[in-house]
Parts: C-alpha cells; sequence; structure tokens
C-alpha cells in the first residue's frame, strides 16, 4: 500500500486530491494539513512514502519547507504543487530537490507527476532492497 500525506491550506483541494488518489488501488491518504508546521510533524510521524506539498502556506513557503520534511522523513517523495505554474518556480522546485511538480486545476498534469513520483518512489524502494541485500 502506496501512503500519502497532503499539505495544502485549501481543505477543497485536499479532498479533490484524496479523492483522485484513491481511485488507484493500493494507494490511500494517510494524513491531511493545512499549515507547513502541521505537516513536518505528520511528516515526521507517519513517515509516508509521498508528500504533496502546497507551495504557499500561512506559516511558510512549500518549497523551503521540503528541506525539512527531507530531514524528518528522508524516505518519502515530495510532490510539489501549486498554482504559479511559471518556470520560475518549478525550476526552483527542482532545485530543491522535489521529486516531481505539478500545478492546481489540472488533472492530467497532477495525474502524470503523481504516476511519475509514485514510479520513481518504486525505483527507489527497488534501489534500497537491492543495497541492503547487497550488505550495502
Amino acid at each position: 500500500m502506496r501512503s500519502f500525506l497532503l499539505v495544502d491550506d485549501q481543505p477543497s483541494v485536499r479532498q479533490a486530491l484524496r479523492m483522485q488518489i484513491e481511485l488507484e488501488p493500493g494507494q490511500t491518504v494517510v494524513g491531511e494539513a493545512g499549515t507547513a508546521s502541521d505537516g513536518l510533524a505528520l511528516a515526521q510521524r507517519l513517515q509516508p512514502d509521498v508528500v504533496i506539498m502546497d507551495v504557499a502556506l500561512p506559516d511558510g513557503d512549500g518549497i523551503s519547507v521540503m528541506t525539512e520534511v527531507r530531514c524528518l522523513a528522508p524516505r518519502s517523495a515530495v510532490l510539489i504543487l501549486t498554482m504559479h505554474g511559471d518556470e520560475q518556480t518549478r525550476t526552483r522546485a527542482m532545485q530543491a530537490g522535489a521529486d516531481a511538480f505539478a500545478e492546481k486545476g489540472t488533472a492530467e498534469a497532477f495525474g502524470s507527476a503523481l504516476r511519475e513520483v509514485v514510479h520513481s518512489c518504486t525505483l527507489l524502494r527497488c534501489d534500497e532492497k537491492a543495497l541492503n541485500m547487497k550488505g550495502g
């Protein structure tokens, strides 16, 4: 089962994301947060496979907060979600280490980014298992 944490200040966006994620078998949303601080606490406690993080949060910038997520939940992949689909925001997110990037309001783009991050997460798990089997 692939687990997801949703961090977005808009409940309606979280609800739409949950519906889209849970349409796929083997995927479940294990937590939701409306602020960066709540998202960080849940990421640390839940250790989800994927954190979906909005850029604009009431108490922080999701791209900057992503660095803290990486420390608290190092095995979690991070998908940055934003209304700001400009190239500067996308570049900033990817340079900061986002696994994927999607714009709000485009279900196709979100679905594609979600598949990308789930695929990379699966590859990462396979690489970790191979390392563990080799004693690495």
